[in-house]
């Protein structure tokens, strides 16, 4: 049986229509504007871009996929120079109007601003779309009893020549109804059951890896450059067209989810679509609920470079060109997020999920909350934790479900609003009660240095004292602290495999220890190293941030960095951090139960009570033990290195640069990234405005290592510490070695690399660790 749905507008609302016009309108706008802006320069803007290209391409794993797109299209990237820097996400809430940021204050401004964010997403993330299409024809191919319900496989064609097709299935409870809507993806088929019988009629559609209908949309809209990602998203819209014309369907009343891929195109759905109700994002990570300037490669995450390389058509190849300079980036994937307000929107994610992070997600709710409260929807957004990995199971769609009942008028159900990671500075200055004076700070300019050219070592030496000592204020009065032996509390199989760190294999070996404050270390060294009676050097592995898995690299190139170093003969002790891996939610409540203390307090005490152990170890050589940080982990062993002497020597990989250097916060985040964003060091939060008189800066604890060595690895595209700032701190650091004629021991290297820790990079620091650690 085949039924014409004769006009789009009888299952489109007239709004939904506007929207779709006013967006297409908007975009065209938008690529004429960046034309012009692009070719405003002539030959000199075509030649900046092309070195852009080159220099991607040099930085960058090849894509073969997009590499065929840039000789077909012949796009370049746009002039990152002439784009503003964003380091923190944008405000949805604030838009550009006659060269200044205006807030967004009603709904009716609001409604503009969501045209605008829509259009920038196709351009620069998802491609374009078709308008919905006016002639779509529905075949039923099937119709089937099932217990307590009906199952009616349907094909609807439609498009020019109505080439476009799309397979759905309707799972129709018995009764007259209406009966509210669940649509998700055919590879999802078990969630729709749980829907149906929870009474909802269930529409599931060829929009997954299993079963995909959307190519044939290419062929029926040539002149579109939507993704596969967005085009299973159109479909969904697509089936609510149908769904129109069915009795039984409440289509007041449609949610909409999906699974990871499947969630991320939910999400887009949900923003293309405002007849989708409410839309439940279930781990959709990185593309999808996630900033991508907080979830990627630096973070040891999925990120740009590695999202359009692995799966090159789920997004627009021009969301690669942001890969490093994802602070340049005009829009981001949080206002995805947002395009789904006021409507229910629920943020399903595992804590220990490989493709995103939890703190990330606490920023998205952060930035889109205000969006919810400006339409008085506050209660329509919230995050749902769950425990374990990628996985889903009855459990959790049925709190899915549970949401859609309460927002549906079906039931009372409870979501509370929680946040696992301290985020509001301004609640601990009022509960800590601390108190900073700035005047009794002097300002301090970086060019003097750590000391006076003429001082002596003697001299130096009470000013590290002094610095110590700041040091240890500006971390907090940290309590009683008594470390035990103990074997009880080593990390079970089960969460090995979770979080990625199984015993290796292939000529090495892992040995759990505990340490500290009741804490799990896994140390990675050759097979029978620690029968063989040799001390081998070792390092300890300072990681990034890295929520879901600690230590490890949830997305990674190649070999984790902790094989790698024991593959060149060291023992790597390995541990979470506070705030991630097994360790996560550790952090809640920090603040509340410690308020004069602070989390980088904690790391660095952790970090000790490492090398305790670690000086314990027979096969470790006490005097080879070097620490290698990357990111937050260089920031760590800064601090550590600055009071800890036991060190032989120091490998920061995209450290921080100077605090009195980091005041532009749109191009880093400045310090408030340390001291409000992770609050690793809330006290440092006073000093916004005043760096010059922080008490003691970066380049004053690189110089405290002295006259040990300090190797530092500044690549030349990171956004987060420039390279010309980093190396400024580093020469002024190099004064106080050369007191100690050990300038030949503080090395800064910085290759052609952005922010991230792939194999290339681990051969850049094993090869200055190869230099330097037998002459130490």
């Amino acid at each position: 049986m085949t039924m014409v749905l004769s006009e789009i507008g009888d299952a489109m609302c007239g709004v939904c229509k506007r929207r779709a016009k006013a967006v297409f309108w908007i975009a065209g706008l938008l690529v004429f504007s960046l034309h012009l802006c692009h070719g405003a320069h002539g030959d000199d803007d075509m030649e900046k871009r092309e070195r852009y290209l080159d220099q991607l391409r040099r930085v960058l794993p090849k894509s073969v996929p997009w590499e065929t797109w840039l000789e077909e299209s012949g796009e370049l990237p746009p002039d990152f120079e002439a784009m503003p820097s964003m380091a923190d996400p944008p405000d949805p809430l604030l838009r550009e109007q006659d060269g200044k940021q205006v807030r967004i204050t009603s709904t009716e401004a609001w409604s503009a601003r969501r045209d605008e964010l829509k259009a920038l997403l196709h351009r620069w993330v998802i491609g374009s779309v078709p308008l919905p299409p006016d002639n779509i024809e529905a075949t039923v191919l099937a119709e089937r009893d099932e217990t307590g319900a009906v199952s009616r496989e349907v094909e609807l064609r439609f498009g020019p020549g109505h080439k476009a097709k799309l397979w759905l299935e309707l799972l129709v409870p018995q009764g007259d109804g209406p009966f509210p809507v669940f649509m998700t993806q055919e590879n999802h088929r078990g969630w729709a059951l749980i829907a149906l019988r929870r009474g909802y009629l269930a529409c599931i559609y060829a929009g997954s890896d299993s079963r995909d209908d959307t190519d044939t949309f290419v062929e029926a809209y040539p002149d579109h450059d939507w993704s596969r990602l967005t085009r299973r998203a159109w479909a969904a819209g697509r089936c609510i067209d149908y769904l129109a014309t069915v009795p039984q369907a409440d289509t007041d009343h449609i949610a909409l989810t999906g699974h990871s891929r499947n969630g991320k195109q939910s999400l887009i759905a949900s923003a293309l679509d405002e007849r989708i109700s409410a839309v439940i994002s279930s781990s959709s990570g990185a593309g999808g609920s996630l900033s991508a300037r907080y979830c990627g490669e630096h973070h040891f995450g999925e990120g740009i470079e590695s999202i359009t390389r692995t799966f090159p058509d789920w997004f627009h190849p021009r969301w690669r060109f942001f890969a490093g300079r994802e602070h340049k980036l005009p829009v981001d994937l949080h206002e995805l997020v947002a395009l789904s307000a006021p409507r229910p929107c629920l943020l399903s994610i595992a804590l220990n999920d490989g493709v995103e992070t939890s703190w990330s997600m606490e920023e998205t709710y952060l930035a889109v909350k205000p969006v919810y409260e400006l339409l008085g929807a506050e209660d329509r957004l919230r995050i749902l934790w769950r425990p374990g990995g990628h996985e889903t199971w009855p459990t959790v769609i049925e709190r899915y479900l549970d949401w859609c009942d309460l927002h549906f008028g079906r039931g009372q159900y409870s979501f509370p609003e929680r946040f696992i990671h301290p985020h509001n500075w301004e609640n601990w200055r009022k509960q800590s009660a601390v108190q900073i004076h700035l005047s009794t700070y002097p300002t301090r300019p970086l060019d003097d240095g750590p000391i006076p050219p003429s001082a002596k070592v003697q001299e130096w030496e009470r000013r590290r004292n002094e610095l110590r000592a700041a040091v240890k204020e500006m971390m907090g009065a940290a309590p009683a602290a008594n470390a035990s032996e103990t074997t009880y509390g080593r990390e079970p199989a089960h969460i090995e495999e979770l979080l990625r760190r199984r015993a290796p294999g292939r000529g090495l070996q892992k040995q759990d220890v505990m340490f500290g404050e009741y804490i799990n270390a896994d140390v990675y060294m050759r097979s029978k190293l620690a029968e063989s009676g040799e001390k081998a050097p070792a390092i300890l592995w300072l990681h990034p941030h890295s929520n879901p898995a600690g230590y490890v690299a949830a997305y990674r190139r190649g070999e984790q960095a902790f094989n790698t170093f024991a593959r060149a003969g060291y023992a790597v002790f390995c541990f979470d951090q506070v705030g991630f891996g097994r360790r996560i939610e550790e952090v809640e409540g920090f603040y509340s139960r410690y308020p004069q203390w602070s989390l980088m307090g904690k790391m660095v005490r952790d970090a000790q009570a490492a090398l305790d152990a670690m000086m314990t170890l027979p096969y470790v050589d006490p005097d080879r033990i070097w620490v290698v940080g990357y990111s937050l982990g260089a920031m760590v062993g800064m601090h550590l290195g600055a009071i800890d002497e036991r060190p032989a020597g120091f490998v920061f990989v995209c450290g921080p640069p100077p605090f009195r250097l980091d005041t532009n916060t749109a191009e880093t985040g400045g310090i408030r990234r340390w001291s409000h964003l992770h609050m690793l060091l809330p006290k440092l939060g006073f000093f916004i405005g005043e760096e010059a008189r922080v008490p003691y800066d970066v380049d004053e604890l690189v110089a405290a290592i002295a006259p040990r060595h300090a190797l530092l690895v500044t690549p030349q595209l990171d956004r987060e510490a420039p390279l010309e700032m980093v190396t400024r701190g580093v020469e002024a650091a190099r004064k106080v070695y050369n007191l100690y004629d050990a300038e030949h021991r503080l090395v800064q290297t910085s290759p052609e690399k952005y922010n991230h820790f792939d194999t290339g990079m681990q051969r850049v620091v094993l090869d200055l660790l190869k230099d330097y650690v037998q002459n130490r």
